[in-house]
């Protein structure tokens, strides 16, 4: 189910077009009733305006506050309860994370007088980068050059935005990347759930209160919790990605934190308790897994007994004939793996555990004030009775969904982004910020689930390109804080040297998110006609015959008289042979 506080009008419609002759009976008290309530909705739609709230309303929360709790609260060890037994170090006990420490760097630099190969291994990492030069398309991907189609783009508002990069300082481009000091081990080794992160740089005056009021580091405490990293260290940046609780995966989210079976089985806190490097394997400090580069047909699987695992792919560990080849349908199951994702099957709904996903955003709304202050409406409650905002000033509307069925399409791991320098035509319908290639012809091709996230935000409309905005910072042309559009993007654009027309509007774009997390215990997998069916999941693929879909009617009658015929010829062959063996003892 998706609902929204505020509905906001598409291209072409208008809220004042209402067709007046179906009011001429209604008495005059109605008609001033629809006319004031009209003229208020208005009034609430235009960017810069202000709207006047019931005083203690509890859907209005004023002022910026997000991110203002960037440890997020989640003291959750790597394994709830225990030590980190697996380790031949006890970290605590070593006299040089006694202390004092004063900084983070601090505390890198004692790390790598041990671990003294960890800081050349990591500067290589794109955790660390933020670069990223895909192997198939050549592009070069990563956040220090990417838009998308949530809080638009890192680059230039690194201030805030990196706070999720594993480093200490990052705020521009003057960055030195080279310094291993400036690494940032405890973003994902520390087990306290104390540590977090605040902006780089200042936002301005509006945002000035966000980070205020929290409690200080206690930096040879969380350096002697090192371990290896555990759910609450991965989990603190990449359930929150896009600007909050999984407003960007779908299938990752804060209810992966401490997951009973039915949100996810692998991470079943009282179960197999997987952490996220249980399946992201890596040595040398990098990692298997990426959104940029998927891996969507494992010709490896689980390999020869001592070889390392190096993907991280359902077959890695179950291989590529799972179901038990025992029975029929155990067979039947594991022929349909050269064709469909295990993914496909065994992750029927995302947006589980009470936790909402974003499905849409509309950023032509930003900028509606409350006595010349920033707010929020949070007229979303998710499943877990947390509200969720679905208007906020910096901006603009929201809707979410929950226990939401994916789409489904051939992809073949290779995803090709629409860059800041890729033209496009807006009349041709929605711009894809990241487009995925795949058909049925291509045996390295699987049908995969995705979400799908709708956006509408500004672009060049005279160079029909993406635009970067300068959404922080302490300056007249940060967006957040000033809500001007047209002084944003001119920043954004010219800090890079990048062309801008001086001509911006708004454009429709869809972005895809791979899911591979919120995996069911196999009972709730999906039943056979789930997709077997006329309205099924797969309904919309082409490329391959699938039973029962009403896709091939004369196909599907072959294919039932086969099936009748060979079961005919069966009993047949079963009734001749006990004749004649009748006969024979007669």
């Amino acid at each position: 189910m998706i609902r929204s506080a505020l509905r906001c009008t598409t291209d072409g419609e208008n809220p004042g077009d209402i067709d007046m002759r179906k009011h001429r009976r209604l008495p005059g008290s109605l008609l001033l009733l629809h006319f004031t309530f009209l003229t208020l909705y208005l009034l609430i739609s235009l960017p810069g305006s202000n709207v006047a709230v019931a005083e203690n309303d509890p859907t209005i929360e004023m002022g910026i506050s997000e991110y203002s709790k960037t440890d997020q609260d989640h003291a959750v060890p790597s394994r709830t309860g225990e030590s980190d037994s697996n380790s031949t170090t006890d970290h605590a006990t070593l006299k040089e994370l006694a202390g004092p420490f004063f900084s983070g760097p601090e505390v890198t630099k004692a790390c790598l007088e041990c671990h003294n190969r960890a800081g050349e291994q990591f500067i290589k990492n794109k955790h660390w980068t933020w670069k990223y030069t895909h192997p198939v398309t050549k592009q070069k991907l990563g956040k220090s050059v990417l838009v998308n189609n949530f809080c638009t783009n890192a680059r230039g508002n690194e201030g805030m935005c990196a706070q999720c990069h594993a480093g200490y300082g990052y705020k521009d481009d003057s960055f030195d990347f080279s310094n291993q000091e400036n690494i940032d081990c405890l973003i994902c080794h520390e087990s306290t759930g104390s540590y977090y992160k605040t902006p780089n740089s200042s936002g301005n005056k509006a945002c000035s209160i966000m980070f205020e009021g929290k409690k200080p580091i206690e930096w040879a405490k969380v350096a002697q919790s090192v371990r290896m990293p555990g759910r609450n260290n991965c989990g603190k940046c990449h359930f929150y990605g896009g600007g909050g609780d999984n407003v960007k995966h779908g299938d990752l989210s804060s209810a992966l934190f401490m997951p009973d079976k039915n949100i996810d089985i692998h991470m079943d806190a009282g179960g197999l308790n997987f952490n996220c490097v249980t399946c992201h394997v890596g040595e040398g400090h990098e990692w298997a897994g990426s959104r940029y580069e998927m891996t969507v047909n494992d010709k490896v699987g689980t390999g020869k007994p001592g070889m390392p695992r190096e993907v991280a792919t359902c077959e890695s560990c179950h291989d590529a004939t799972p179901h038990d080849i025992a029975s029929i349908t155990g067979n039947k199951l594991n022929s349909h793996t050269s064709k469909v994702a295990c993914e496909t099957c065994h992750i029927p709904e995302i947006a589980k555990g009470g936790v909402a996903t974003e499905v849409e955003w509309d950023w032509r709304t930003m900028g509606k004030l409350k006595d010349g202050e920033g707010f929020k409406l949070k007229e979303y409650t998710q499943g877990d009775g947390k509200h969720r905002a679905t208007y906020k000033s910096i901006k603009g509307d929201f809707k979410y969904a929950e226990n939401i069925n994916p789409m489904y399409a051939w992809f073949d791991g290779a995803m090709n982004y629409t860059t800041i320098d890729t033209k496009f035509d807006p009349a041709t319908g929605p711009v894809e910020i990241n487009s995925f290639s795949g058909s049925a012809d291509d045996p390295g091709s699987r049908i995969y689930p995705f979400k799908l996230m709708k956006t509408h935000q500004p672009y060049d409309k005279g160079n029909n390109t993406l635009v970067y905005m300068e959404l922080w910072g302490d300056t007249d042309s940060a967006l957040w804080g000033n809500y001007d559009f047209a002084k944003s993007i001119k920043a954004g654009m010219e800090k890079f040297n990048l062309p801008y027309s001086g001509e911006w509007g708004f454009v429709e774009t869809h972005s895809y998110w791979p899911i591979n997390h919120m995996v069911a215990p196999k009972d709730d997998a999906l039943a056979c006609n789930e997709c077997h069916s006329s309205e099924g999941r797969l309904k919309h693929i082409d490329g391959v015959y699938m039973p029962a879909t009403g896709k091939n009617r004369w196909l599907d009658i072959i294919g039932l008289l086969i099936i009748l015929g060979t079961l005919a010829g069966v009993l047949g062959h079963a009734a001749i042979r006990g004749i004649a063996a009748k006969r024979r003892r007669s």
